[in-house]
């Protein structure tokens, strides 16, 4: 950044394994989110790998790292991230369009999704018609109708309060677990971090601790 050279994550080293959920804890400025973007292929690293599954996703080009993305991850949002101008089914249905799906198959996929998550009778509501928690359950189930293997939230429950943010949070393990999907969620909340299988602490770019379920909240409860 002009003359200042900024290690916004320094020596990093994490191995995350199927099925499994990761919190990356940390406040704003540690690094939690550019860890994501790493590991998305949304940036490619100075130095060092991103491995997903034994493909080395930081040597993709920017065509392949964006198949990649299609067939194997899903995205939930702080900021959700709809489009304003497709309905709630339209909106689901997005990620089934590149995976090659058809019209009529992409629709009842959607349709079931959006019942899963608690919106039926939603189907052609627009993000401007629906509350933060019901935009947010839209999100839930966009990220996960194409069954991506992993599944990274960025602040999932930011905009909501909490008791819509523990609903949706419950939603979003539910539907993972269920599906023995990865999820690795960025929070700078403790509440959160309870929930995962693994917490991963970072500061100044540096991973600080990486912790058990059982570990954290033994520490969290002395």
């Amino acid at each position: 950044m002009g003359d200042e050279r900024v290690i916004a994550l320094d020596s990093v080293n994490l191995d995350i394994f199927k099925g499994e959920v990761v919190c990356l804890l940390g406040v704003s400025g540690s690094g939690k989110s550019t860890f994501l973007n790493m590991m998305a292929g949304l940036e490619k690293p100075t130095k060092g790998e991103v491995l997903i599954g034994g493909v080395a996703v930081h040597t993709l080009t920017e065509e392949q790292v964006t198949l990649f993305r299609q067939k194997n991850i899903g995205f939930i949002f702080q900021a959700y991230h709809l489009l304003p101008m497709l309905t709630a089914l339209e909106n689901v249905s997005l990620p089934l369009i590149f995976q090659g799906v058809s019209k009529h198959k992409r629709e009842l996929n959607a349709k079931k999704m959006l019942e899963i998550v608690g919106l039926k009778g939603y189907e052609k509501r627009r993000p401007s018609r629906m509350s933060g928690g019901q935009q947010q359950r839209v999100g839930i189930a966009r990220a996960i109708v194409g069954n991506p293997k992993i599944i990274f939230a960025d602040e999932p429950t930011g905009n909501l309060d909490s008791h819509t943010s523990q609903d949706v949070l419950d939603l979003i393990i539910h539907m993972v677990r269920e599906k023995r999907q990865t999820l690795i969620i960025v929070t700078h909340d403790r509440e959160i971090a309870k929930f995962a299988d693994k917490v991963v602490t970072l500061q100044d770019g540096n991973i600080v601790h990486i912790k058990t379920k059982e570990e954290y909240n033994q520490h969290e409860n002395a």
